[in-house]
């Protein structure tokens, strides 16, 4: 069966949330969704450890073995990915080195706190790693509606929010985060299909 690894890293729980729209887009389509999430760093400027609201299990270099695709989450940090998911892309030197991502759809979507706190740029540089891992990107085409609407996440870059912690996502962000899934899926099953 063709599978997308949902991969992402949430402390307030909104980037989750969106993860799980993805994944919903995702198993539309008749694709498993993989939810994965990475462990919080030993210790913060403050000393105090965060705590996390990751409820589902870290993930294995197994794991980006048996994809067929990737969607890749994080919150907002300074227009950067949060450091905890980063710290897990710059550990993946051997899966560059032997090609295990190379021609696998990708995707990436991302939450924030407010807006123009840096979603976009935060999206765009989530995407170069993928590149050299030789990924192939895929975003939101301006034929979903939600882009035309939405007064909160969202963008032809991928799927976003902007809320609070424990604020539900707007029903633009989860149509989105849902398209980008359904796309996502279609493209892994596809490859999956034909090219094995």
């Amino acid at each position: 069966m063709t599978q997308v690894l949902v991969l992402y890293y949430s402390r307030s729980g909104n980037t989750r949330k969106l993860a799980q729209q993805v994944a919903r887009g995702i198993e539309a389509q008749g694709v498993e969704a993989v939810l994965r999430t990475v462990p919080e760093l030993p210790a913060y400027a403050d000393g105090k450890m965060p705590e996390t609201v990751a409820k589902d299990p870290f993930v294995t270099r197994q794991d980006l073995l048996n994809c067929h695709g990737l969607a890749l989450g994080s919150p907002v940090r300074f227009g950067n990915m949060a450091a905890p998911l980063k710290q897990f892309i710059d550990s993946t030197s051997s899966e560059w080195l032997s090609g295990t991502l190379i021609d696998k759809p990708a995707a990436v979507f991302g939450a924030g706190s407010m807006l123009h706190g840096g979603q976009e740029t935060t999206l765009l540089t989530m995407t170069v790693p993928l590149l050299h891992h030789g990924m192939m990107l895929m975003g939101v085409p301006h034929s979903e509606a939600a882009l035309h609407t939405t007064k909160g996440g969202g963008s032809p870059y991928g799927a976003s929010t902007v809320a609070e912690s424990h604020q539900p996502l707007m029903a633009d962000e989860k149509q989105i985060a849902k398209t980008l899934g359904q796309r996502l899926a279609r493209v892994a099953h596809t490859f999956h299909q034909h090219l094995g």
